[in-house]
């Protein structure tokens, strides 16, 4: 199983709707898509300082925004489903279908999970990796620092990664990756570990 996070950055950009065919066609159930908030979390935090809501609320709308840009990639590719519950998840993987995940209904139900901006898709994201016994993290992104870089520390501290990342992939089962949104062609063969690793850099 793979989990991958797409991140709102991508909306707009050419590389995107490419990425969802091929999500579609190598899927085979073994890929859950883990939206990102972009324009829609952007908003939420733009109404937190207009209004001073709590990072409580603000958490509880950020993860709606998230369900947001998971049904806006719906519409890009309808061939994709998508999954709120366990459950469901399950019942598409069954199908075979590659899953765009709408958070809100599983993260609310989890008070461990902090409720604040430390947390945003990317924990998130490692966070159902784990609940799954995903073998993959793959973080999809606009930008990718050089390989020097890619440690916790320094994608924490330039803000790639939200603060909490670190916390929810240390010492996990799960392997975790960076790829940058044009680094797509390397999958049109398929998708495995291999050509993975020939892409993409550790997080360590």
């Amino acid at each position: 199983m793979w989990v991958v996070k797409i991140g709102g950055s991508l909306l707009g950009s050419p590389e995107l709707e490419r990425w969802l065919d091929i999500f579609v066609k190598f899927s085979d159930g073994k890929i859950i898509i883990v939206p990102g908030g972009g324009v829609f979390a952007d908003a939420v935090r733009k109404a937190q300082k207009i209004s001073n809501m709590s990072d409580e609320t603000a958490h509880k709308l950020a993860l709606l925004a998230m369900d947001q840009f998971g049904h806006l990639l719906h519409s890009l590719n309808p061939k994709l489903a998508t999954a709120s519950t366990e459950l469901e998840i399950d019942e598409r993987t069954w199908q075979h279908r590659a899953i765009i995940w709408l958070p809100s209904h599983m993260v609310l139900g989890d008070d461990l999970i902090p409720k604040n901006w430390d947390v945003t898709s990317d924990s998130i994201a490692a966070w159902l990796a784990e609940k799954l016994d995903a073998t993959h993290l793959i973080l999809l992104k606009s930008d990718k620092p050089d390989k020097s870089k890619l440690c916790l520390k320094a994608i924490t501290k330039n803000g790639l990664v939200d603060f909490e990342f670190q916390n929810f992939v240390r010492n996990k089962l799960f392997s975790t990756w960076l790829v940058n949104k044009s680094d797509f062609e390397h999958f049109e063969d398929g998708t495995c570990g291999i050509k993975l690793a020939k892409i993409a850099s550790a997080v360590h």
